[in-house]
Parts: C-alpha cells; sequence; structure tokens
C-alpha cells in the first residue's frame, strides 16, 4: 500500500521500485507470505498512472526470454503482462554482407515461444498497481535514500522527500535503483567497466510487412542491431529496434533527417520485413559492461543493473535480474526456515554462489558477442561465420544454446 511515512525498522527494504525492485518486491511477498515479513519500497517517482501508461508509437520494451515468463508467472505478474506481450516465435540470426545464417525457432524447442517482447509501461503499471493495492508491502513514492549506515544486525538509514525525513533500519537492504545508484555511492562500493565504445540507438520502426513473430539479431561491422517483434499500434506494423553503432557515427546518425534515417537503417537491415515506412523517436546510450566489485555485504544486496550492467546483445540483462531475483528469493526462504536473519552473510552468500557461474557465463557470452561480432578483422569474421555455420547445420547444439539463452538450463 501506500504510505505516507515508513516505520521506523523493517525485515526487508528495497530501494528501488522499477522493473527489477518492483517484480522482486511482489514475487518476495507473494512466495513468502506466510513468513510476516515487513518489507518497503522506496521510489524516486510517482507510481505512474493508467493515462501515463498508455502505449504510444515510440513505447519502449523489453525482451523476456521463456524463463523469464516462468518465473513472472509464479509471482502471478505474468497474468496481467502476458496479455499484452507479443510472442517471439522465432530468432534470425545473420552477418550483414557475408555468408553464414541460422535460425532458432520455438517449434524445434517445442514451446509456445522463445520469448516474449513487453512494453516496458505495461509491466510497470502492473508493479505499480500490485504495490499499491498490497497488503504486506509498504510502498513509499517520490522519496530517497539521503544517508546509510551500517548497524550490527543490518543498515541504518535516512529517508527523505521535499518535506520531511525519518530514520529507518532493515535486516536487509536490497539495491536495485539502476545503473547509477547513490546509496552504492554513498557505501563506497566500487565498479569494474569495460567501454565498447559504441552507443546504442533505441527506437520503433514501421516495417511495409509484419513481423509474424520473427525477431531479427544481424550483426554488422559497427555493433549488432536487435528488431524485435512489437503488439502492432494502430495500423502500423511495428517492431523495437536497438542499433549499436560506433560512437563517431551515432553523432551522424542523430542528425539526419526522416528519409536519410530509413535508408541508413535499411542499408544495415535489409529488406526482411519490406520497406522501413517510419522511425520513431531516438535514444542513444554509450554501452559498456558495468560491474559491482562487491555484490554483497552483511545486510545489503545488488539486483540488476546495479549489480551488472551488459550490453545489450543477446537481451540478457533484465532476464539475469529475474533468475538472480528467484535466487534470492528462494535463499531468503531457506534462511528463515534456518532461523537466520534476512541479511546474514550466509543467506546472501548461499545466493552469490548459486549465482556466481550464471552471473560469469552470462558475461563472459556478451563480451565475447561484441568483440567477435563488432569487428571485420579476418580471424574474426572467419570465427563467426563458423559459429552462425555450426548452428545451422548442429541442431543439437543450437538447441543448447538456444535454452541458455533462454535461461532454461
Amino acid at each position: 500500500m501506500i504510505i505516507k511515512s515508513p516505520r521506523d525498522n523493517y525485515d526487508i527494504v528495497i530501494v528501488g521500485g522499477g522493473m527489477v525492485g518492483g517484480t522482486f518486491a511482489v514475487t518476495l511477498s507473494e512466495t513468502l507470505k506466510d513468513k510476516g515479513l515487513k518489507i518497503l519500497v522506496v521510489e524516486t517517482n510517482a507510481p505512474l498512472t493508467r493515462k501515463q501508461s498508455q502505449v504510444g508509437f515510440d513505447s519502449r520494451s523489453t525482451a523476456l526470454s521463456f524463463g523469464s515468463k516462468k518465473i513472472l508467472n509464479d509471482s502471478s505478474i505474468w497474468l496481467e503482462v502476458g496479455k499484452k506481450a507479443e510472442p517471439i516465435r522465432n530468432i534470425i540470426v545473420s552477418d550483414k554482407g557475408r555468408f553464414g545464417r541460422t535460425k532458432i525457432s520455438s517449434e524445434e524447442q517445442n514451446l509456445e515461444a522463445l520469448g516474449f517482447v513487453v512494453e516496458n509501461k505495461d509491466l510497470v503499471l502492473t508493479l505499480n498497481n500490485r504495490l499499491s493495492s498490497s497488503r504486506t508491502i509498504d510502498y513509499f513514492t517520490e522519496a530517497k535514500i539521503s544517508s546509510v549506515s551500517p548497524r550490527a544486525n543490518g543498515m541504518k538509514f535516512d529517508i527523505s522527500t521535499d518535506e520531511s525525513s525519518w530514520s529507518v533500519s532493515s535486516a536487509l537492504l536490497v539495491l536495485a535503483e539502476g545503473g547509477r545508484s547513490s546509496v552504492c555511492e554513498k557505501l563506497g562500493i566500487a565498479r569494474t567497466h569495460q567501454d565498447y565504445k559504441q552507443h546504442a540507438i533505441v527506437t520503433n520502426v514501421a516495417f511495409e510487412n509484419g513481423h509474424a513473430g520473427n525477431a531479427f539479431e544481424r550483426f554488422t561491422d559497427t555493433g549488432p542491431l536487435a528488431v524485435l517483434p512489437l503488439r502492432k499500434f494502430k495500423t502500423e506494423n511495428r517492431c523495437s529496434v536497438v542499433w549499436s553503432v560506433n560512437y563517431h557515427e551515432s553523432d551522424h546518425i542523430l542528425t539526419l533527417n526522416q528519409e536519410a534515417l530509413r535508408n541508413k537503417l535499411q542499408d544495415s537491415f535489409g529488406h526482411r520485413l519490406g520497406r522501413i515506412v517510419k522511425v520513431g523517436k531516438l535514444d542513444c546510450f554509450p554501452l559498456r559492461l558495468s560491474v559491482a566489485r562487491e555484490q554483497i555485504r552483511p545486510g545489503i544486496v545488488l539486483l540488476g543493473n546495479v549489480a551488472h550492467t551488459l550490453h545489450p546483445v543477446a537481451g540478457q540483462g533484465m532476464n539475469l535480474a529475474l533468475r538472480d531475483m528467484e535466487a534470492l528469493v528462494k535463499s531468503i526462504g531457506k534462511g528463515i526456515e534456518e532461523g537466520s536473519s534476512c541479511g546474514d552473510m550466509r543467506v546472501l552468500q548461499r545466493y552469490l554462489e548459486k549465482q556466481a557461474d550464471d552471473h560469469y557465463e552470462i558475461i563472459m557470452l556478451t563480451d565475447r558477442l561484441v568483440s567477435l561480432f563488432s569487428s571485420s578483422a579476418t580471424t574474426n569474421v572467419m570465427a563467426r561465420k563458423f559459429g552462425l555455420l555450426s548452428l545451422e547445420l548442429f541442431p543439437s547444439l543450437r538447441k543448447t544454446f538456444a535454452r541458455k539463452a533462454m535461461g532454461l538450463v
């Protein structure tokens, strides 16, 4: 429920009520509803209204794997979000201007879909509604953590709004406020960075032909180009585009008029869906691998981009965060059964050990894909030709790769 002021003490305080923090809070409260946990979500923004959440042509989206759908289904979030999600039936991977192509299909995997594209507003509105109506979660909006310090059995911090401030303590502080965490800075949690010297240009595009449930991962010499299926907007065949380009190229692209922009994107993507009819509003983000040096401390755990920000190639960021969230909920539940505090280091260490291999494999996968598919060097060209050809020729290899990407391994 929405509150005007917090209690003095909670079992778990979650900083950030967005897609990761909000999902974690709802899942935690439902999975461990018999444990009597006192949960607080602190969010800097006001809840999204239904009017604000109305879908427009430029609505931003996130690709969720089949494994992520299962996680959201367990907490019944998917019951609402799934009604508006666009299924990915096939993923077509190709290398621009070179031999090598493979197709991963839901039929081959014996699944209804490989994944789903969810518009962010749909997920956020669902989470806002669940947090606002929850009887077990205190939802404190338009507030921020102004100071934080460790105590004997958890963390102590000040929460402030424009009008007032409160001193609050908790057994566990969960940071899920995105890659630029002010609380991490206050705690001195350092990060390692690897700059890919690329920008991601994110936009929605209308094509002449419908996508038919196909998603495309198109590799070019300057970086990957992802085209993901979206539900139609009015009569327009809409897709979401994440276009990775070199720093210097992004500056030029952002200055192009509509016709030149369509031609530039058409040249990179090709005519798989016919002509590009319209390109929507452009957003541009620098791309880097950023990993927190400390994922846990006594009484603290990091989730989502604040823990690890990945290159968008293969769309693994949110899906990894959801698997982390699921593992953390299970570890907290087991800890409570053992008589441990939610922020006990044994509880958090068990979670981190469970997820360590997943973190390493996904970080290495995305990093190597960027290195391999963003270069015209002869050795890289030959390596990716061999890789795509291997996936195409050997169904068992393709199935193993697909199940890993879907979060089912």
